[in-house]
């Protein structure tokens, strides 16, 4: 899990943050003002300063924030002119929007800020539909507006051409000032803000939500769609004035009313962004009024006048008030609810921060109160500090606390005291410092008024004698006004012309104790100075032992989820245990060290030899042993009828003289009451598989026989447990047999199921050799832990994957993990990992005269909740995550995101099932569908560790030959956007961030192969190809189009040493001809196969598929690994197809083996003893000269 950012704001205003990875508050030293209020989300932070100003902080990302901006320069042809750019009266401007109604010259378009920068000037977007257009990139039609084409025809009347220039945002890492767009006369400015709204019910992800409150209790919203820039702010009507608001990631809008009551926004929605009306809710206690609410997506907490903690239960998107409120422990003066509904809150006594542990999705509401107690970034710098050089610096652990800017001003001030008044005031004693007092925070919203009704009286009141000290809570400057004369004390303007910010606390909790002196009206001019600011020139407002005061904490930010281990609550007790740890290791010498050392060996040694006379007559144990384990389980026959029968199941293991181990399985079953088994040998097991299935614990035993024929040996456990339990033992037991340990070679061939199992084999030499290659069905698999969608691997051992929720993954060296224990697991490098996919149904409607469109269809309709292929019976109810290691995290949504495009409910039509669904309804459209998706969670181990920040959809890393000595691996990804980036890594370390590469459009494959040559695959189906790349140039210049097959739309590339291989989105192969070194791009597309699914070209030009329609013995199999024969440097097509395993395989990657073949010298005709003697064809695979699936 990449690190996220608690921010939190302290009682002088100053922003800190924490990450979740640290164990230290980080001082954000941009801020030059004293902020108030601060609301964060994981890319952004905003915050209300001490001027009501909003500020933005938006965190640097190694994918730039970019925004496209486009005109059109639209002609009319004339029979003079030709086309020119003289149009017609009722004609659209010359240079406009893409509606022609907007008229948007080149010289129009400005930077919206001084945080924005172009890229580069304007340039013509030749790219027309995925296809490349004619140079000068026209597009002609009849007339405006029409349906515009790339080619020239002798009606087309108007042309246009699109023109794009992209601007940057580059204000990054940095406090910006947002704005306020106020158009009433009398300023009101703001005084609370708080932003959410990126999981709005049936909004696509890219939408945030702003939410802000006034002085006067106004509240206005703004929203932030696929864009840095948001909308203008629109008031929201509000029954009263409001104090406080609270927006959460979903749908839930709190706000908190003055008199102390609650409101709730109703209908917020995709249709509906800032909802529809507002709801009353009455405080948790009654007479005391609410003075804080946090939300969260399914919570609502809330902190009332007398500091209790209420949690608010029954809130959902479709019930957004509840039902009802609880008492929670602890008292506290703000709450906060971040991502994953985590919690954080400031306590009451101390002005700490606190985590709420315990928070799940099944117990929302938590267990317990825990502090966070790290220190802050300048603590550390004072932690080995003495007492002395404290006081040298100027600090006195009195009362107060001052800096070293301020020892000077005070001795300064000391002595001209004591030379006016002949005495001075004495400095408190350490014994004598009376208990710190807290400074609160207000509002600001009545600091004027409150200043103004005091002033007076502040000023009235009698001046008491001298006093032992000053309370903590009036602060270093007050203290040198009472110790100066009022003409020794600097006004802002000695001190450098420039006014100090001030930051406003609670003037009933200020105390005025004034030190007389020969000024006698110091009282009058330091009196509310004193009473009611802080100064933000002082570097260290705290003492060093003293915990900082916070104000205000923000979560939206800050990811937790409930397995997380922080580092946040041990700080202190690991720097003591540490320092112990220090002065005892200290207090060894080296000498002593080696001596003691020696001394223990000589023991052991003596205690060895003596322990061993007795027994060395006798001969040297070796172990012949047999071991078996039995079980009860249950076999899918293998006849017809088949059906689950209960049989009994052992693993005999030996081990011989030599210590080789091997073994059988045997499965014992009844059959016409006569008891029959079947067996096994371990060493003929090429793979064990976990098979998905709604009411068994499976899995699959293949063999090599097994595999031609499809059909596995099919076995069911009692339990999960008992299943992985004989999984881990049965892959330990392969293993031994073949001789095979520890992590994956750098070589080895990796692939992954339609479950996201990820499965390595170890390549032979004689795999690829040609014309007798090693038949795919013999290759060994074994499992390793963790979850993935896709992997990418070369041959120096640098392998990558990316999850289903986009998340990457670097592959860290080991083994096992997930079930897999002891020797089939290594014990480090293995780590937590998590992954996130959607579960989708469909809800299938059909139309009729009388009602419409119901979910009456006809008998012969598929179900009204289905699958995709409408053959199951799926709904809401009964549709269960894949496997019991699957978790909901998320309700049922529509999703709006599917390929052919819905209506604004989500919905697709056709005329019949099935067919060709579109989002628009026409006129012969009978039935219709939609999606809804569901998340669920998995959590699992393995040897992977997260690569943050940017989540991929795709990752291409450079193939290297068998002898490469390449320092440097290129990497090429995509992100979830479709951005193109790349980066440089080693063999032992992943880079530290990515490059980001500029494209037009958004990409979905990507490629490199051996000398550098990288194409792309965009969202459209068209194919690119990226020019001058190289170890020097790694990122290569611009990008060339290549022209798709025709009529086809691509959808993934792989490239190898010398071939590019791509696969459209109707299962077609093809290659590409004439790729050559002066001329990559190659010349044309030829068809090889049909019924693919992958490709993956490896450094050899070795050629992999994920085929479909793969015959077996017994039926089609879906999802087969295959390898292309005869693949040679003068036929890189190869001729026919081997069958490996399968089916259920998503994905494969062979682009790690770089291992040669061996030379194989044809024997000569003329060769008596080579001529009689047999050819070896019983291993031969079975050779299909059509093309997959035929």
């Amino acid at each position: 899990m990449p690190s996220s950012l608690l921010w939190a704001v302290d009682v002088y205003g100053r922003v800190y943050s924490l990450s979740t990875a640290g164990q230290q508050w980080e001082h954000c030293r941009d801020a030059h003002l004293e902020f108030k209020r601060v609301t964060a989300v994981q890319q952004c932070c905003w915050s209300i300063a001490c001027d009501h100003n909003i500020y933005l902080y938006v965190h640097a990302s190694e994918v730039p924030i970019r925004y496209q901006e486009e005109t059109y320069e639209n002609q009319r042809w004339n029979p003079v002119d030709g086309f020119s750019d003289r149009l017609l009266p009722s004609d659209r401007w010359q240079w406009s929007d893409i509606t022609g109604l907007k008229h948007q010259p080149l010289g129009d378009f400005q930077l919206p800020s001084e945080n924005w920068e172009w890229e580069a000037d304007w340039y013509i977007d030749e790219n027309f539909g995925g296809e490349p257009t004619e140079k000068g990139g026209w597009t002609y039609a009849i007339d405006f507006p029409a349906t515009y084409t790339k080619d020239k025809k002798w009606n087309s009347c108007v042309r246009r051409r699109r023109w794009i220039r992209y601007r940057r945002y580059k204000a990054q890492d940095t406090w910006v000032k947002i704005p306020s767009e106020q158009t009433e006369s009398l300023p009101d400015p703001f005084n609370d803000i708080t932003c959410g709204g990126w999981e709005i019910t049936e909004e696509p992800r890219g939408c945030l939500a702003l939410w802000a409150v006034s002085l006067q209790g106004k509240v206005r919203t703004q929203f932030f769609i696929q864009s840095c820039r948001g909308s203008v702010w629109e008031e929201v009507p509000v029954p009263g004035e409001v104090v406080q608001i609270s927006c959460g990631p979903g749908d839930l809008v709190w706000a908190v009313l003055w008199e102390g009551h609650l409101l709730v926004r109703e209908g917020v929605g995709r249709d509906c962004l800032k909802g529809s009306s507002w709801v009353t809710v009455e405080s948790p206690s009654p007479g005391v009024g609410v003075v804080h609410v946090a939300v969260g997506v399914n919570v609502v907490w809330a902190v009332t006048k007398d500091h209790k903690v209420w949690f608010r239960r029954g809130v959902n998107s479709h019930n957004p008030c509840g039902s009802g409120w609880i008492g929670m422990v602890g008292e506290m003066v703000m709450i906060n609810v971040g991502l994953s509904d985590q919690v954080w809150a400031i306590g009451f006594e101390d002005r700490a921060v606190y985590f709420r542990q315990g928070v799940t999705a099944s117990e929302l509401s938590g267990k317990a109160w825990k502090v966070v107690s790290v220190p802050r970034d300048s603590e550390r710098s004072h932690s080995s500090a003495s007492a002395s050089s404290l006081q040298s610096a100027g600090c006195f652990f009195g009362g107060e606390v001052r800096l070293q800017s301020q020892a000077s001003m005070l001795s300064d001030a000391d002595a001209e005291t004591e030379r006016a008044g002949g005495e001075v005031v004495p400095t408190p004693e350490i014994g004598d410092a009376p208990k710190p007092r807290i400074p609160k925070v207000t509002s600001d919203s009545f600091i004027s008024e409150l200043v103004s009704d005091r002033e007076g009286q502040i000023s009235r009141r009698d001046v008491p004698p001298a006093g032992p000290s000053i309370p903590e809570e009036d602060h270093p400057e007050k203290e040198l006004e009472d110790r100066a004369s009022p003409a020794q004390v600097l006004s802002p303007s000695q001190s450098g012309g420039v006014d100090p910010q001030w930051s406003n606390v609670d003037l009933e909790e200020a105390q005025t104790h004034l030190t007389s002196g020969p000024g006698g009206d110091a009282a009058e001019t330091s009196s509310l100075s004193s009473v009611a600011t802080y100064n933000l020139a002082l570097e260290e407002p705290y003492g060093l032992d003293e915990p900082p005061k916070w104000a205000w904490v923000s979560g939206g930010g800050c990811l937790v989820e409930c397995h997380t281990q922080l580092n946040w609550f041990n700080s202190s007790t690991s720097t003591a245990l540490n320092s112990s740890m220090q002065a005892m290791s200290l207090s060894i010498t080296p000498a002593q060290t080696a001596a003691w050392r020696k001394q223990i060996f000589e023991q052991l040694s003596e205690r060895s030899k003596r322990e061993m006379e007795n027994f060395m007559h006798y001969e040297q144990a070796i172990e012949q042993s047999v071991w078996v384990k039995k079980g009860t389980m249950q076999w899918w026959r293998d006849w017809k009828p088949h059906k689950w029968v209960d049989v009994q199941f052992a693993l005999e293991q030996f081990s011989g003289v030599e210590g080789n181990k091997d073994g059988i399985l045997f499965i014992y079953y009844t059959f016409n009451d006569e008891k029959k088994y079947l067996h096994m040998f371990i060493n003929e097991v090429t793979i064990l598989v976990p098979v998905l299935n709604d009411s068994k614990h499976t899995f699959a035993i293949y063999t090599a026989e097994r595999t031609k024929q499809r059909w596995p040996m099919r076995l069911a456990a009692a339990t999960e447990l008992e299943m992985h339990d004989w999984l881990a033992l049965l892959s330990v037991s392969c293993c031994d047999s073949r001789g095979i340990q520890g992590p994956p070679s750098k070589q080895a061939i990796w692939s992954v199921t339609c479950k996201g199992d990820i499965f390595v084999s170890e390549p032979t030499k004689e795999l690829e050799a040609s014309p007798y290659p090693t038949p795919c069905a013999q290759m060994f698999w074994r499992q390793v832990g963790g979850h993935l969608r896709i992997i990418e691997s070369n041959s120096l051992g640098v392998v990558w994957g990316i999850g289903y929720d986009h998340t990457a993954w670097v592959h860290t060296g080991g083994y096992g993990g997930g079930f897999f224990q002891g020797l089939a697991s290594s014990t480090d490098n293995i780590y937590t990992q998590t992954d996130v996919k959607s579960v989708y149904i469909y809800e299938n409607q059909r139309w009729n005269p009388v009602t419409g469109y119901t979910n009456r269809g006809l008998p012969t309709d598929r179900y009204m909740w289905s699958n995709a292929s409408g053959l199951k019976e799926c709904t809401k109810n009964n549709t269960k995550p894949p496997s019991p290691n699957w978790t909901w995290v998320s309700d049922w949504t529509i999703d709006y995101a599917v390929p052919g495009g819905t209506d604004r409910e989500g919905w697709q039509y056709a005329a019949d099932f099935p067919a060709s669904y579109h989002g628009n309804k026409t006129l012969k459209d009978f039935v219709r569908r939609r999606r809804w998706a569901r998340k669920c969670k998995l959590t699992t181990t393995g040897p992977w560790q997260e690569v943050p920040p940017i989540p991929l959809s795709d990752i291409t890393i450079l193939p290297c030959g068998p002898k490469s000595t390449v320092e440097q691996v290129s990497l090429w990804a995509i992100s979830n956007k479709g951005d193109i980036l790349c980066r440089l890594d080693t063999s032992q370390t992943p880079g530290s961030s990515w490059l980001h590469v500029g494209t037009d459009q958004p990409f979905k494959s990507i490629s490199i192969g051996a000398v550098h040559q990288v194409w792309a695959i965009a969202k459209d189906g068209s194919a690119f190809y990226r020019g001058s790349v190289s170890a020097q140039n790694p990122a290569g210049d611009c990008w060339y189009h290549i022209p798709s097959p025709t009529g086809q739309k691509l959808k993934q590339v792989s490239v190898g040493r010398t071939s590019v291989y791509t696969v459209d989105e109707n299962g077609n192969l093809w290659y590409r001809h004439g790729v050559t070194p002066s001329y990559p791009q190659g010349s044309s597309w030829e068809h090889i196969s049909n019924n693919v699914r992958k490709v993956s070209v490896g450094p050899l030009d070795q050629v992999w598929v994920i085929a479909d329609k793969v015959q077996g013995s017994h039926s089609l199999s879906c999802g087969t690994v295959c390898r292309r024969l005869g693949v040679l440097p003068m036929e890189p097509k190869g001729h026919s197809w081997d069958y490996g395993i399968g089916g259920g395989w998503d994905h494969i990657t062979v682009r790690g083996n770089a291992m040669e073949a061996p030379r194989i010298v044809m024997p000569s005709l003329t060769d008596n003893q080579t001529a009689t003697r047999p050819l070896q064809t019983s291993n031969q695979p079975e050779m299909n000269g059509n093309p997959v699936g035929c």
